[in-house]
């Protein structure tokens, strides 16, 4: 075994996905996990103690710590089952107290547990497909109670003792919330609400009966024993938070609303998450409410990107202090955050803002990690976009920052002032400044996965792929390009005199270059293997390399020495230590290993669990008193190198320190500027308090001189007072001495003759004391007499009433058999009874059930023939648009041949008026224009016969457009004929809901009698039962008949008087059970029918709905059919009105025509 070994000293990061994964132990200690251990952190001293997982362990799923702060359970993953340890935090090793297992149940996964408010108990929830709820005694690692939660597709969230009772519990998830009650060695449901809509994700515990929860949409539900009762709204700071009823079908809320992953409570009410990096406290109100009065917020990352902003960050986990004075939080990115509650200032609106709990944790896989010799600090890279610089003596996070790419890789330099990063675009030389970190030269490697400076600082190696980059740090030349591997490169390092530069890849090869040539001077090829890691030994003639294939070799001039094998893990990196008595190893498990060293021919190592994911990462210091391990789940992990004595390794090189930092000009320019301005601002400030203070000490020298006068005033009139009081009680106290003279004379004269009155009355008292002394001894000697017989005649008397009570208690036990078999028939009776009533109720529901139906039945018959209807009516309604369309293109033609006529008449118009100009211009063509007159008489003849066919064809519209005018009017008749059914269909249902609540009270009516009954047999039971306990008491004293007649009177003092029938005998337990059943049975039938109800509401008012949108569309198609009608009428008047207006001006204008015709022949 190795001599050396490794010490857990401290742990950076956050372990996420396991569900409780922050608790506080005191006001200073948190416990969260961390890699593979538990963590339990002193935040004021900086000290860490740790718990590790177990071996086998896969993973950790769930923390829970015990009321008292003294016990921490941890649910992990095992290969075959899981299992549940508890530890005890008082202890300084945190020993293990018990493994809890499920016995022969086969449980893969605990996704939440929860200790009992006394600590004695512990529940643990397992994972789908069973969702099995597990009951403990841990303390005897006994399982009391199983019980199934949730059926596959409701995954349960949280699991939570009530604090103000042992053996009740309440589960929530998604469509659950259950409380259970531990009674009779089982847990049994003690309510159910429906809450199958609902995905609840946390909940916490008001009161003995109140139970607070939060969904995936933002809502605050409360619960009193076990229903839900209202919902806190989440208002704005400062106003009171109203506490509405809700319904469970009210959850349709918008996408972006915040989901209330965490919630807990304290004395002043609760806190709980709303939302990305957001925390709102709630407080008690006199009206049994809660009233918003603060929100907390994750504050803003100055040195963030945009793209992944602190505020977005989900709140994983939320514990609150012992004394409620802290408030601490873990998220979805590997966060702590702290917030003082005491400081809380409700009276401000503006939110106030969390403290980092330690520091900025990785909250991705760390893919780079470098030390240097001048200073004590390590510098990370991670996917999470982020550079951190650390200080592990301090253990304090000196500067970090992120960027816009994921960090590949980073090398510091030996003094500690510059830092190279790899990026996926580029590599990129930083400074590290007071408080920054700055590039000042980029380099064009893409995907730099290793970087490494010389142990000088002069030059340093970058991986690009398969080629590694040597360039000077002075001039930023590229010096070498050391090509030959055939994979990706994983592992470089620089030899102690950085002459050398060995590098294992992917492909299997490792090889050992000359950095002044660029030859290589060795070289191992082994294609089995993709190595991982690589090193030199201590004094650099030989090569450590690890890979894949679970083997560590040493190899020196191309030649493997030394070979030591893994049982089942593969290495992944590897570091040694200066001084070369030890090598540690990283696994994929997350496992460390030290490895003496020259290597041992067999498996001999020491193991110490770390992480939960692969080790990327391992660095030794300098110094050789610290190793360093960073891994893929996001923490770093400091370990102290000691011998077995406990002491830490001596280095053969004294290492120097220093503590110089870089300062950029325009900084220090600027830090001074604002030195010099503060230090004036200070001067003013001095300045103007001294003046303040001089008008104070003047304005107070003023009112001191004030007092001062009022205060002399005062006491002088006070001294005044002082004595005129005085002067007063010496008078009084002279008047009081010669009233108290005179008292006293009156006194001893009353005293006197009070002493001779009583010595006469005692005189007369004595002598009377005598005689009735005297009376007493001869009552006494009568009352003896009297006592002898008044024995004599208590014997006879005796004798006398113990024979006619032994009549009486013949005749009493014979009626007792009479009462007996008159109860037993009178159960009989009662039996008969339940039957009857059983079987009239199931009677009645039969006929109800018979009635319910055959109206549904014709309910769904009118429905279908309502359907049928309307299908009807719509068909009907197309062929009556299809008649309308056809009479709009009719009416259309005629007006096309409206417009021809009038250009016709138009025409005709220009024709006459040119054979007017022919008539007066031309009289020799007078024929000629007698033609042209017959002709236009010809045309005058076709416009009326053109009228006449116009106006048949117009009433044959109107004789058509009434019966579809009738057709409308019968329509709108049927539409309020099938509205008229509708409210009836709506009193049928009101009338059925009356009956439903009708037979719900008679249901309950029957309850109430029947528990009447049964209390009443239970109390004669218990009457029997007495007097029969009596009457064996009695039998007990036949021999002895004082005891026996004493028993007697005792029975007849006690149950004669009362009422002499004899209560019915307990009901069996078979009746109770038919009893229990037919109820049952009566709600099922009763919660059917309720269905069918509902079911047939919604289909009546789906009918109602398609109806009236049915008639609507009717009502406005027949108001569009009136429209065009009222159109047509008025383009038939119109062409009406140009057709008589047409046939007078053709009448006119012949007459005209004639008259100078005649004239002209005249």
């Amino acid at each position: 075994m190795a001599a050396v070994v490794a010490q857990s000293h401290f742990i950076l990061g956050l372990r996420t996905g396991v569900r409780n994964n922050l608790c506080f132990f005191d006001e200073q200690t948190v416990v969260f996990p961390s890699g593979n251990n538990c963590v339990c952190y002193n935040t004021v001293q900086r000290c860490q103690r740790f718990f590790p997982g177990s071996e086998k362990s896969q993973g950790m799923r769930a923390l829970a710590i015990s009321a008292n702060r003294r016990y921490l359970a941890v649910s992990e993953c095992g290969v075959e089952k899981a299992t549940i340890t508890v530890f005890d935090l008082l202890h300084e090793q945190g020993r293990k107290r018990k493994v809890l297992a499920a016995g022969d149940m086969p449980v893969q996964e605990y996704i939440c547990m929860a200790f009992s408010p006394d600590s004695k108990y512990l529940v643990g929830q397992t994972a789908g497909p069973d969702w099995m709820l597990i009951f403990w005694l841990w303390e005897k690692q006994k399982v009391l109670a199983t019980v199934k939660t949730s059926n596959p597709n409701n995954p349960v969230s949280q699991v939570s003792f009530n604090p103000y009772n042992n053996m009740q519990l309440c589960v929530s998830g998604t469509g659950v919330f259950k409380l259970f009650r531990y009674t009779e060695g089982a847990l049994k449901p003690s309510s159910f609400s429906k809450v199958e809509a609902i995905n609840f994700l946390c909940h916490t515990w008001m009161t003995e009966e109140r139970v607070i929860a939060g969904t995936d949409q933002g809502r605050l539900l409360v619960f009193e024993s076990g229903d839900l009762r209202r919902e806190i709204t989440t208002g704005q700071p400062g106003r009171q938070v109203e506490l509405k009823k809700i319904r469970d079908s009210d959850g349709d809320v918008g996408p972006n609303v915040p989901q209330i992953t965490a919630i807990v409570s304290y004395s002043k009410g609760f806190a709980c998450s709303l939302g990305p990096g957001t925390v709102c406290l709630f407080e008690k109100t006199k009206e049994d409410g809660y009233r918003r009065s603060r929100e907390i917020r994750i504050p803003a990352d100055p040195y963030c990107s945009e793209l992944s902003p602190a505020e977005c960050q989900g709140i994983d986990s939320m514990c609150v202090s012992p004394a409620e004075e802290t408030v601490a939080i873990s998220t979805d990115r590997g966060q702590l955050y702290s917030f003082c509650l005491a400081s809380v200032d409700n009276s401000k609106e503006e939110p106030a803002h969390f403290d980092f709990l330690s520091q900025s944790l990785h909250s991705k896989s760390i893919t780079g990690l470098s030390v240097c010799i001048r200073k004590p600090i390590v510098a990370t890279s991670s996917l999470d976009h982020s550079v951190h610089i650390w200080n592990y003596q301090t253990k304090v996070l000196e500067l970090y920052k992120e960027f816009q790419e994921e960090a590949y890789s980073v090398a510091l330099h030996p003094t500690g002032l510059f830092v190279l990063v790899g990026f996926s675009d580029k590599l990129r030389l930083m400074n590290l400044l007071i408080d920054d970190i700055r590039t000042f030269k980029e380099f064009t490697v893409r995907g730099c996965r290793e970087c490494a400076f010389s142990h000088g600082g002069h030059m340093f190696a970058a991986v690009n792929g398969n080629v590694i980059h040597i360039y000077s740090v002075t001039s930023f030349e590229n010096i070498l390009d050391l090509k030959g591997h055939n994979g990706k490169v994983r592992g470089i390092e620089w030899s102690l005199d950085d002459s050398r530069l060995v590098s294992c890849g992917m492909d299997g090869a490792v090889y050992e270059w000359s950095t002044q040539t660029g030859k290589r001077e060795s070289e191992s090829v082994l294609k089995s293997c993709s190595y991982t890691g690589v090193a030199f030994s201590s004094d650099c003639k030989s090569i450590l390399a690890v890979g894949t294939d679970l083997t560590l070799r040493e190899i020196q001039h191309s030649q493997v020495l030394r070979e030591v094998t893994a049982d089942d893990v593969a290495h992944s990196a590897v570091a040694v230590s200066r001084s070369g008595r030890v090598i540690f190893t990283g696994t994929s498990s997350g496992t460390i290993r030290a490895i003496r060293y020259p290597l041992p021919s067999q498996k001999e190592w020491i193991m110490y669990q770390a992480h939960c994911g692969p080790v990327t990462k391992m660095v030794i210091t300098f110094d050789d008193q610290f190793l360093l391990t960073a891994s893929e789940d996001g923490c770093m992990s400091m370990w102290k190198i000691i011998d077995k004595e406990g002491r830490g390794l001596r280095s053969n090189r004294q290492i120097i320190h220093t503590e110089e930092i870089l300062v950029t000009k325009s900084d220090l320019e600027e830090k001074t500027q604002n030195m010099v301005e503060l230090s004036m601002r200070l001067d003013e400030l001095h300045m103007e308090n001294e003046y303040q203070l001089r008008l104070k000490d003047m304005n107070y020298n003023e009112k001191m001189r004030e007092l001062s006068d009022q205060f002399t005033q005062h006491i002088e009139s006070v001294k005044a007072m002082h004595q005129a009081t005085k002067t007063e009680m010496e008078k009084k106290e002279h008047k009081h001495q010669e009233t108290f003279a005179a008292v006293t004379v009156k006194h001893s004269k009353e005293q006197r003759d009070l002493e001779v009155s009583y010595s006469q009355k005692l005189i007369v008292e004595h002598e009377r004391y005598q005689d009735l002394q005297q009376k007493h001894q001869r009552m006494q000697e009568d009352y003896e007499k009297q006592l002898r017989a008044a024995e004599e005649s208590k014997v006879q008397v005796l004798e006398e009433q113990t024979q006619l009570y032994e009549a009486k208690l013949q005749e009493k036990t014979q009626l007792l058999s009479q009462c007996q078999e008159e109860t037993q028939q009178q159960i009989r009776e009662f039996k008969e009874m339940i039957k009857q009533v059983e079987e009239d109720e199931e009677r009645k529901i039969l006929h109800i059930q018979v009635k319910y139906e055959k109206k549904l039945h014709t309910e769904k018959e009118t429905n279908v023939n309502l359907r049928g209807e309307t299908g009807m009516m719509t068909q009907k309604f197309y062929s009556l648009q299809r008649q309308v369309e056809d009479k709009d293109t009719d009416i259309t033609k005629l007006k096309q041949e409206r417009q021809r006529m009038l250009g016709l008449t138009r025409s005709l118009e220009s024709d006459i008026e040119d054979l007017k100009k022919q008539i007066s211009g031309h009289q020799k063509t007078n024929q000629d224009k007698d033609k042209t007159i017959s002709s236009l008489k010809k045309k005058n003849q076709e416009l009326e016969k053109l009228k006449f066919v116009l106006d048949f064809q117009l009433n044959e519209l109107q004789n058509q457009t009434e019966p579809q005018q009738e057709d409308i009017n019968d329509k709108k008749e049927r539409i309020h004929q099938l509205e008229e059914e509708l409210i009836q269909i709506d009193k049928s249902n009101t009338q059925l809901k009356l009956t439903v609540s009708d037979l719900r009270l008679k249901l309950r009516t029957k309850d109430k009698e029947m528990q009447k009954e049964m209390q009443k047999v239970k109390d004669s039971e218990t009457h029997l039962q007495r007097l029969q306990s009596d009457l064996h008491n009695c039998v007990g004293f036949i021999q002895e008949p004082r005891k026996l007649k004493d028993g007697v009177q005792m029975l007849y003092t006690r149950y004669v008087p009362q009422t002499e029938r004899v209560g019915n005998s307990n009901v069996e337990e078979d009746i109770k059970m038919v009893f229990c059943r037919q109820r049952d049975h009566l709600e099922k039938t009763v919660s059917s029918l309720k269905i069918r109800l509902s079911k047939s509401a919604e289909e009546h008012e789906k009918v109602y709905v398609k109806i009236m949108k049915e008639n609507v569309t009717l009502i406005t198609e027949i108001n569009q059919l009136r429209k065009e009608l009222r159109v047509v009428r008025n383009q038939v008047k119109e062409l009406k009105a140009l057709l008589a207006s047409s046939k007078s001006s053709s009448r006119s204008r012949p007459c005209s025509e004639e008259g100078p015709e005649r004239g002209a022949q005249t």
